[in-house]
């Protein structure tokens, strides 16, 4: 099959007709004939929306077999227009499937420097740089910290035993893990 042949001008009988034997008989050799004399068509809507020539190719076969379900599930009055929309639809899911597969970094994800997460060699020497920074916060983050993370304890019961506010437990919390950080990775160089 070529992709790049001249269009033969189709015969809506024809069409029709064979469209009607596919969908009485089933032969997927009727429903290919038919479908190659649109190839060019469909070829060229994939690559108008795909911009790239395999990713077209790949295409004009993909929609061949959404079209032997599809083509039984409507009724088709212009097969050559229904084809179209058919064709430029898979383009666009294509396209959107492709947008949600937008990858990510796990270096952008997760906090995966050997500081924070010391492998078993160094644990005894990073959870002693861990107690110095620790000692080096602000009274108020320090508690804060403390509570939240070694007593796990959430804002609201932290806000109670200290007579913080919500707000500033979370800001505490929130900048002394920063703190934390900013100490642990100047000790580490």
């Amino acid at each position: 099959m070529s992709f790049f042949y001249k269009p033969v001008k189709p015969n809506d009988a024809d069409d029709d007709q064979l469209l009607n034997s596919y969908r009485e008989s089933g032969d997927l050799k009727l429903l290919a004939k038919l479908y190659e004399k649109q190839m060019p068509l469909i070829y060229g809507v994939c690559l108008k929306y795909l911009h790239d020539e395999e990713m077209a190719k790949d295409a004009v076969m993909e929609i061949f077999e959404e079209l032997i379900v599809k083509v039984k599930q409507h009724d088709v009055k212009q097969f050559r227009s229904w084809l179209y929309v058919l064709s430029r639809n898979h383009c666009l899911m294509k396209l959107r499937s492709g947008k949600k597969m937008e990858t990510i970094s796990l270096d952008d994800f997760m906090e995966f420097t050997p500081v924070l997460h010391p492998d078993d060699n160094n644990r005894e020497e990073a959870m002693q740089a861990l107690e110095r920074c620790m000692d080096k916060l602000p009274p108020a983050q320090k508690q804060s910290i403390g509570l939240f993370y070694l007593k796990e304890q959430c804002y609201k019961e932290i806000a109670t035993v200290t007579g913080f506010t919500l707000n500033e437990v979370k800001s505490y919390i929130q900048n002394g893990k920063r703190n934390l950080k900013l100490c642990l990775e100047r000790n580490s160089e």
